[in-house]
Order: C-alpha cells, then structure tokens, then sequence
C-alpha cells in the first residue's frame, strides 16, 4: 500500500501501477469472455425451414483468473500482475419444433455410439469363459 507522500516513481507508485494495471487487465478480459459467452454464440440462431425451427444446444464452461503486486518491504520494490482465462463449448444436440411440439435431440459421440455397445459385447462373452477357466483353476 502507498501513501501520498510517496514522491512520483518511488516503489510504492510502481507497485500501486502494477496493481492497477492487473486490475485494469482483469476487467478487460471478464468482460470480452462475458461477450464471447452470449446466447447467440453459445445457443444459436434458430434455423426454420418448411414448418420446423432447428434451435442448437450446446454446454459451456469458462473462467478466468489474475493477480497483483505490491510493495515489498521499505526500501525494495515489488511489482506484479497478469490474468487470464479460455472457454469451451460443445454441442449437444439441438430442439426441434414441428408441429408445435418441442423434442430434444442429442448428438451422440462415436464412442457412445459404437466403441462402448463393441466392448460390451466383447466382454460379455469373454466372462463365461474367464469364470469357467477359474473354477477349473480351483477345482485341480
């Protein structure tokens, strides 16, 4: 912390500017990933097309974070500051209108879709045999 009887350039002038410009950036970045995070962007524009409005969904995680100096001790000079932030969206599917009625429909991953059901199947058929093998195993 500084007080106003620190002459211009003394260390607690630095530390309090780079504390006021961690500041600064780290409102300047909450409020473009704030723009970045409108309905439009996350959800959309609904398509129509011969009776039926296509509405995209999809699933949004995003944050930010900062920090600040400050002075350090009575003669030394600290000085600080940064920030940053990132968001991830992914679809998940889109509301379909027809007809009056909304439905929901979800957009599968390959990996729910084939790889899973495959392993199960792969599985389910290997574990008779592995549990006859044991109690063979057992009994001798």
């Amino acid at each position: 912390m500084t007080t106003l009887t620190n002459p211009p350039g003394a260390p607690g002038q630095i530390a309090e500017s780079a504390t006021d410009e961690a500041a600064t950036l780290l409102e300047r970045l909450a409020d473009r990933i704030a723009g970045q995070a409108s309905v439009r962007t996350v959800y959309g524009e609904p398509i129509s097309s011969e009776g039926v409005t296509v509405i995209p969904v999809a699933r949004v995680h995003f944050g930010f974070g900062g920090g600040a100096g400050r002075e350090v001790g009575v003669e030394k000079t600290g000085a600080g500051g940064g920030g940053g932030g990132g968001a991830e969206a992914r679809p998940l599917g889109f509301i379909e209108i027809k007809d009056g009625t909304a439905t929901f429909k979800p957009i599968r991953e390959p990996w729910t879709d084939s790889v899973l059901p495959l392993v199960a199947i792969v599985a389910g058929s290997a574990l008779p045999r592995l549990a006859r093998a044991i109690r063979r195993r057992r009994r001798a």
